[in-house]
C-alpha cells in the first residue's frame, strides 16, 4: 500500500501540526514500542473513506443574513486495533479531512483527526504502560456557532492532546495492592484560544488486600504539576499545582450493603478569588442488591464547599438505567485528556454510550465497542447514521475554557430496546464555577429524547429531538449574563448496502432564542453520507 501527503489547503497550520503531531505520535506509540516482542500479537488493519454532502440554508447561523451552502466532504484513514492478547491492547484512528464549500463565503479546510488509546503489560503482573492521543477540532466558545467544524468553523479549533503513563502494581501478599504511577500530559490550542500546557504527574496508593474480607482501607497521594504557555492573556500563563493526600475506610455490613468514608488534605496552588487548599472528608454507602443493580452515594466538603456525588446503574432484559453527579476541582487541559481517554460502547437502538472499563471488556446486547471517545463519532455514523452534530445532543458537548474551575456534572439517561423499536431519554447538567473569577460560572442543560426503529434488516429509521440551555455569567461575556435556548431536531435513515458500506440520509433542524441582540437564528439541513470499508 503506498503512503502520499496531500498538499496543504487550510485547516490547522503547519506549524501547529508540527506541534501536534511529534507529542501525540509519541504517546499514541510508546506503549505499543515496549511491547513485549516474544508476546504473540494480531493486527488489524482497516483502510475507510466516509464522504458526505450537506446542504444548509444557514451556513454562518446568522440572525439577519442566512446564506445558503453546499458542502462536500471526504475522509480517507485507517483503523489499526490489536487483537487476541491479554498484555496488549491498542486502538488507532487516524482520518484526513478535506471541506469543499460552495456558498457562503468560506474557506475550503482539511482536517486531521487522530484517536489513539493503549495499554501494555511490559512485566508480567508488575510493569505498564498507558497512552493515548488525540488530534479533533474542539468548540471554542459557548456564545458563537455549535456548528460542527465542515459545516462552519468560526468557532472551532484544533486541539491535540497527549498523555503517556508508565505505572507498577504489587501485591504484598494477601495484606495490601500497592501502585505507583507516572504521567506526562500535554494539550495544544490551535491559535492560542487556550495556554498550551503540559504536566507532570505522580500518584500512589496502598489498598487493602484479600486478607480483609468485610474490612477495606486505602491510602492515596498525587501530585500534578502544569506549565501553561502561549496564551494570549498573560494571566492565564501562570503554573499550577494539584497536590492530594486521602486514607479511606469501608466496612461491608451485610453482603449488599457497605459504608465507607475518606479524610485528607489538598494542597493546590492556582489563581483564586478564594482559597485552594485545605482538610477534606466525605462520607457514603453503597448498595448492590442484585448484578443487574447498584447504587452508591456520598457527601462530603472540601476547601470549596459541600460536595456531593452519586453513581446508579439498573438494568432490565429491555432497559438500561443510569445517573451520575460528580464534583471536581479542573483545568480544560486535564478535563480534555480525562474525556479522550475513556473507553464507550455504541448502542444504536436508542442511541446512548455506557462507559467501557478496557479494550478486551464484551459489550451490552445491541452495542458494539469499546471504542476511545474520539472513534465514538465515528462508529456512531458508520453503524447508525447518527453524526457529530447528533452526539452534541447526546452530551458530549464541551467549549474551551481557560483557568482553573470546579466542575459540578449531572447526568441521567434511560433507554429502550422492544425487538425493532428503541427509546432513549437523557438529560444533563454541567456547570464550571471559574475560581479566578469569584466562582462566575457557564452553565449547560441538556434534554434530550431519541427513537429508532428497524424497517428491515438494512434500513434504520431514526430521530433525536433536543433542547439545550446555556447560560453565563456576566463576568464571562463582559457584558451582561447570556443565555441562549437551542432546539434541534433531526430525522435520518441509515441502510447497510453491505457489510463494509453504509449510507445515511438526515434532515436537521435548529433554532436558537438568544437574549442577546443578533444571536438568534434558525437552519434547515440536509446531509447524505456514505462510509465504505476496505
Amino acid at each position: 500500500m503506498a503512503v502520499t501527503a496531500s498538499k496543504h489547503r487550510g485547516g490547522a497550520p503547519a506549524a501547529l501540526n508540527n506541534r501536534l503531531g511529534r507529542p501525540a505520535a509519541c504517546a499514541a506509540l510508546a506503549a505499543l514500542a515496549f511491547a513485549p516482542a516474544a508476546h504473540a500479537i494480531d493486527w488489524r488493519f482497516e483502510p475507510y473513506v466516509n464522504a458526505s454532502s450537506t446542504y444548509t440554508d444557514n451556513v454562518r447561523q446568522s440572525s439577519n443574513n442566512p446564506q445558503d451552502a453546499l458542502i462536500l466532504t471526504a475522509t480517507p484513514g485507517f483503523t489499526l486495533r490489536s487483537e487476541g492478547s491479554r498484555r496488549v491492547q491498542a486502538s488507532l484512528q487516524y482520518g484526513l479531512t478535506a471541506v469543499e464549500r460552495f456558498g457562503g463565503d468560506q474557506n475550503d479546510n482539511i482536517y486531521h483527526n487522530l484517536n489513539a488509546v493503549g495499554k501494555a503489560e511490559l512485566v508480567k503482573d508488575f510493569l505498564f504502560i498507558d497512552g493515548h492521543a488525540n488530534v479533533s477540532q474542539q468548540l471554542i466558545s459557548l456564545l458563537g456557532s455549535p456548528a460542527d467544524a465542515s459545516i462552519n468553523n468560526s468557532n472551532r479549533t484544533t486541539v491535540g492532546l497527549y498523555s503517556i503513563s508508565p505505572y507498577i502494581q504489587q501485591r504484598l501478599g494477601t495484606f495490601a495492592f500497592a501502585q505507583a504511577r507516572y504521567t506526562a500530559s500535554g494539550a495544544i490550542f490551535q491559535n492560542n484560544v487556550a495556554p498550551d500546557s503540559s504536566s507532570n504527574s505522580f500518584s500512589a496508593s496502598l489498598n487493602s488486600g484479600t486478607r480483609f474480607t468485610d474490612f477495606s482501607w486505602g491510602l492515596n497521594y498525587s501530585l500534578r504539576k502544569i506549565q501553561n504557555r502561549n496564551a494570549l492573556n498573560s494571566v492565564n500563563n501562570t503554573d499550577v499545582t494539584f497536590e492530594s493526600v486521602s486514607a479511606t475506610a469501608g466496612y461491608a455490613l451485610t453482603r449488599q450493603f457497605r459504608v465507607f468514608g475518606t479524610v485528607g488534605h489538598d494542597s493546590n496552588d492556582y489563581l483564586s478569588t478564594s482559597g485552594t487548599s485545605g482538610a477534606f472528608y466525605s462520607v457514603g454507602a453503597g448498595w448492590t442488591p442484585t448484578r443487574r443493580t447498584n447504587l452508591e452515594a456520598s457527601v462530603g466538603e472540601r476547601y470549596f464547599g459541600r460536595t456531593f456525588s452519586l453513581a446508579a446503574k439498573h438494568r432490565t432484559r429491555l432497559t438500561q438505567w443510569r445517573v451520575r453527579y460528580s464534583e471536581d476541582v479542573s483545568d480544560i487541559s486535564q478535563q480534555l485528556l480525562e474525556q479522550g481517554g475513556r473507553l464507550y460502547f455504541v448502542c444504536g437502538t436508542a442511541p446512548h454510550f455506557p462507559p467501557a472499563s478496557d479494550l478486551s471488556e464484551l459489550p451490552p446486547p445491541n452495542c458494539v465497542g469499546p471504542y476511545p471517545a474520539g472513534q465514538v463519532a465515528d462508529a456512531f455514523q458508520r453503524f447508525y447514521g447518527y453524526s457529530a452534530a447528533d452526539l452534541v445532543t447526546l452530551g458530549f458537548p464541551t467549549s474551551i475554557a481557560t483557568g482553573v474551575f470546579v466542575i459540578k456534572s449531572f447526568t441521567a439517561g434511560v433507554s429502550w430496546d422492544i425487538g425493532k423499536l428503541g427509546f432513549g431519554l437523557s438529560a444533563q447538567d454541567t456547570k464550571r464555577l471559574y475560581q479566578l473569577l469569584g466562582n462566575a460560572q457557564d452553565h449547560i442543560q441538556d434534554v434530550t429524547g431519541s427513537a429508532s426503529y428497524r424497517l428491515s434488516e438494512t434500513v434504520t429509521a431514526n430521530s433525536i429531538l433536543s433542547l439545550t440551555r446555556t447560560s453565563l455569567d456576566s463576568s464571562l461575556t463582559n457584558g451582561v449574563p447570556r443565555q441562549d435556548d437551542l432546539l434541534s431536531l433531526s430525522l435520518g435513515l441509515n441502510r447497510r448496502f453491505t457489510d463494509r458500506l453504509y449510507g445515511a440520509l438526515t434532515f436537521r433542524h435548529t433554532q436558537r432564542s438568544s437574549n442577546a441582540a443578533n444571536a438568534d437564528y434558525d437552519e434547515n439541513s440536509l446531509t447524505a453520507s456514505a462510509n465504505m470499508r476496505f
